[in-house]
């Protein structure tokens, strides 16, 4: 009789009812209490066909997609206060536009196949995201500034409603397949090597920001006792990518 194998994707997850919805959430309990973190311009390797480290263009290469028209409207009303100490591209963006459209959908057009919003490795004001330089200039929050799918990632919040209105919400790390087609094309993701698992807090507590966002405050707390709770039992089971 042969071995049954492990699945190489193996995750813990963690679910509880919502208080006060018609609602179950689920967590997946090994990305949430993993030392996930951003590595945009040190050490990531883009999301092109091949690395391309040097280039820190991190997953800005292909730009925003925009979810509805109040993702829209926070980005013009945040591009409206960059400054060109803030935004390489500034006079462009203000004079030939900085939105366009793929298949339907509101995107951030490309400048030189990267986001018109990324600011590149020579410009004296910053490189990465306009909108992250200025946000942390003024002392504000980055993800208030820019559009969802930049704030979120590598979070994804996906939901599913039943033929009897019951909603099931799951919260879990971004995957190749969540970009369609093109993530196989990826020469690198971030949630799939052990490059980016090198920070010293969890991604419930990395993330808290953008995961309150998401699930709202009362969630967020019931959420962090489950995963406490994970923790005072024995070693919860590490992410695959640390996995020897």
């Amino acid at each position: 009789m042969s071995k049954r194998r492990v699945p190489q994707d193996l995750h813990e997850w963690i679910s509880f009812e919502d208080p006060d919805e018609r609602r179950t959430w689920m967590f997946d309990a090994t990305f949430l209490l993993s030392g996930w973190t951003c590595i945009f311009g040190t050490t990531c390797k883009g999301v092109l066909t091949e690395a391309a480290t040097a280039l820190q263009q991190g997953c800005c290469s292909y730009g925003a997609h925009f979810i509805d028209a109040d993702d829209v409207a926070t980005v013009i009303a945040s591009a409206d206060r960059l400054t060109a100490s803030d935004w390489q591209f500034v006079e462009l963006g203000r004079s030939d536009g900085f939105l366009g459209e793929e298949d339907g959908t509101t995107v951030t057009k490309l400048v030189d196949d990267a986001c018109i919003f990324l600011n590149r490795p020579d410009f004296t004001g910053g490189a990465g995201c306009a909108f992250h330089v200025a946000a942390t200039k003024v002392g504000e929050r980055p993800m208030d500034w820019k559009p969802d799918v930049c704030w979120q990632l590598p979070l994804r919040l996906h939901e599913e409603t039943d033929q009897h209105g019951y909603v099931t919400s799951t919260l879990r790390e971004w995957k190749r397949r969540d970009w369609g087609e093109g993530g196989e094309e990826f020469h690198w993701w971030c949630t799939e090597g052990d490059d980016a698992f090198v920070g010293n807090n969890p991604v419930y507590e990395y993330l808290r920001d953008e995961i309150t966002e998401m699930i709202g405050e009362a969630v967020y707390a019931l959420l962090v006792k489950q995963l406490t709770q994970r923790t005072a039992r024995p070693t919860p089971l590490p992410h695959p990518s640390k996995r020897k």
